[in-house]
């Protein structure tokens, strides 16, 4: 098992503990394990939630949901901001926790109290009555709560584990200390997402149950109880966690490299990059596995850098709105180079959004009977998503790897980047599988004369939707674990919450993604055969799914070119913390700090030639 020695005091006597490695996994996954659990029982049977409980129309429905999930996404940005500015990854993760079981708690009470929610109905005798303003205000304000406690959860959990695998600098001079932790990295991270399949799998068979079977207050109180339950256990790990000091605002040296790029704009380039301006003082904070290396990409933010007289008169203190370091315009530049690489998962997650939405709706009108008197619930076909991701990882880090780095060498058996490139292939197939069964689906409707009654069950197998459900978990066993690998690798470390949010942000925007497409498929079709509307006997939700098919085909085109001109990250790693400077280095004699002994290697992942397809 491996552990870090970690400083647990920056100046005077440093008390040095054993910490970090697997020990901490059970306190730190157990955390994140209750937040999908909670997420996946309740938004897996939103759909049912909103439209048989408060009475939605099916399209409004489906939109408030991915609104709901793409929310949930996008306030990852604020907690990892958090993060790595002044709270750090374990006191955010805290905040996020108690801010989540409130949430799950006015969700509680918005279900118990008669009030809060539309009576009962049975048309035509009983119509049914839509939630009014106040019983959707509090089920959004609880939902609002559930949001930001994801976002302090989401981004820091993935990247607080894996800071528990960072070696001390004198551990990775050993040979294959790189190659080792990157190794342990891979492995957290298959991990890391295997448990929370676990999570999502006894959501979807046990929390979904009970609210079809018992009722919506004990299927949201057994995801708050496991809520709390997980803020202690947390807390109980306390001693045992690696905890890296936050560096600052990472948007606030961003925005500051820009300013300073911006403000020299007219000032020449020099031909020896080593002229830029370096201070390892002030980045001791937010490069302590080292300095990233000049690249001759997007060389207009290397203007930040350069030294004027305007830089050098007056105070020694410097204005880093008008000067930053080479290593912080790296950090900007690797973080522009990786977007277009991330944006491609975007359509990914607009693809599966519509798993929770139309394709529940879907199995509401087939046959669910697994025996004669069982029924599988119509949201808990999601199973299936996670059995194959679940099986997928299982696979593919038992036999799958070893078997493919006979072929290439590579400790990770192929790239992440190839990883993905699969995931977003196998994608496809997902989707052109729902409109085939779909096609199918109606089809049967009409040779039984049910078009008009959509209510009335379809004779045909649920289990025609297993594969369009199980190749996205096909697909996200490929994916969503190279993606998160490539953010946590390629960016800078000090924005490591960064990089996971970013990973969340992906799935925020795919979800928004998905309302827009449906809102404009729907106004696009309305009055020539309204694709999508609240009797799909009728529609041609199959031709929506074709849709969907042919911009996945795009993205995947999109995304092998972004790969082609990609640039890994260089990082140079310091062999010996003990050779610090004493003070920052001189403007005018700033270089020599290359004297300092310093090996020159790429992290295990950024050792891949750039044509990593060839192997």
């Amino acid at each position: 098992m491996a552990t870090t020695e970690v400083d647990r005091e920056r100046g005077g006597d440093r008390t040095k503990r054993k910490q970090g490695g697997f020990r901490t996994m059970p306190f730190i996954l157990v955390n994140e394990v209750c937040d999908m659990f909670a997420t996946a029982g309740f938004n897996a049977n939103l759909i049912t939630y909103l439209t048989q409980e408060l009475h939605l129309p099916l399209v409004e429905a489906s939109n408030t949901l991915t609104n709901i999930n793409g929310t949930s996404s996008l306030t990852p940005i604020l907690g990892a901001l958090a993060a790595d500015s002044f709270a750090g990854r374990f006191w955010t993760i805290i905040a996020g926790s108690v801010f989540y079981q409130l949430g799950m708690l006015g969700l509680i009470v918005s279900v118990l109290v008669p009030s809060l929610r539309p009576g009962p109905c049975s048309p035509p005798a009983t119509p049914c009555r839509r939630a009014n303003g106040l019983q959707f205000a509090v089920l959004y304000i609880s939902l609002l709560f559930t949001s930001l406690g994801s976002g302090g959860i989401r981004p820091c959990v993935v990247s607080f584990g894996a800071d528990q695998f960072d070696q001390h600098k004198e551990q990775r001079a050993e040979a294959g200390g790189a190659e080792a932790e990157a190794g342990r990295q891979r492995q957290y991270f298959n991990l890391y997402f295997f448990t929370m399949g676990m999570a999502v799998l006894l959501a979807l068979t046990v929390v979904v149950y009970i609210q079809e079977n018992v009722g919506w207050g004990w299927g949201f109180g057994i995801p708050a109880i496991a809520m709390f339950v997980s803020i202690l256990v947390f807390v109980v790990g306390y001693p045992l966690y690696v905890r890296l000091k936050p560096g600052g605002s990472p948007f606030t040296r961003l925005a500051q490299v820009v300013v300073a790029a911006y403000k020299k704009r007219a000032a020449p380039l020099p031909e020896d990059s080593g002229l830029l301006y370096q201070d390892k003082r002030l980045d001791a904070l937010i490069s302590t596995n080292g300095r990233l290396l000049h690249t001759n990409h997007l060389t207009f933010f290397d203007r930040a850098a350069i030294v004027t007289p305007a830089d050098t008169a007056g105070s020694s203190k410097r204005n880093l709105w008008r000067l930053s370091t080479g290593h912080r315009v790296e950090e900007l530049k690797s973080l522009v180079r990786m977007l277009p690489i991330w944006s491609a998962s975007i359509l990914l997650a607009t693809a599966g959004s519509h798993n929770n939405s139309f394709a529940i709706v879907q199995a509401r009108t087939m046959d669910r009977h697994v025996t004669q008197h069982l029924q599988i619930p119509p949201a808990t076909m999601f199973i299936f998503t996670t059995l194959a991701m679940l099986a997928t990882l299982a696979i593919y880090d038992r036999t799958f790897v070893p078997i493919a780095r006979r072929f290439t060498g590579l400790p990770s058996g192929i790239t992440y980047f190839q990883r993905m490139a699969a995931g977003l292939a196998i994608s496809i197939l997902g989707v052109a599988s729902a409109a085939l069964v779909e096609a199918k689906r109606r089809g049967s409707a009409a040779e039984h004369g049910v078009l008009d009654t959509p209510t009335t069950v379809v004779p045909m197998s649920v289990f025609w939707l297993v594969p369009q459900y199980a190749i996205h978990g096909l697909a996200e066993g490929f994916s969503t674990v190279a993606q998160m690998e490539f953010l946590y690798d390629q960016a800078p470390e000090s924005m490591r919450s960064t990089a996971a949010a970013l990973f969340w942000l992906s799935s925020s925007l795919g979800s928004y993604m998905g309302t827009a497409l449906v809102t404009a498929v729907q106004s696009a079709t309305r009055g020539s055969g309204d694709w999508l509307q609240d009797n799909i006997n009728r529609g041609r939700l199959d031709a929506y799914y074709w849709l969907v098919t042919c911009l996945m085909l795009l993205n995947l085109a999109y995304y092998l070119i972004c790969f082609r001109f990609y640039t890994m990250k260089p990082l140079e790693l310091a062999e010996d913390s003990g050779h610090e400077e004493s003070s920052s280095c001189p403007l005018s004699t700033k270089m020599a700090a290359a004297a300092a002994p310093y090996n020159i290697e790429h992290r295990a992942y950024s050792n891949y030639n750039e044509n990593v397809f060839s192997t």
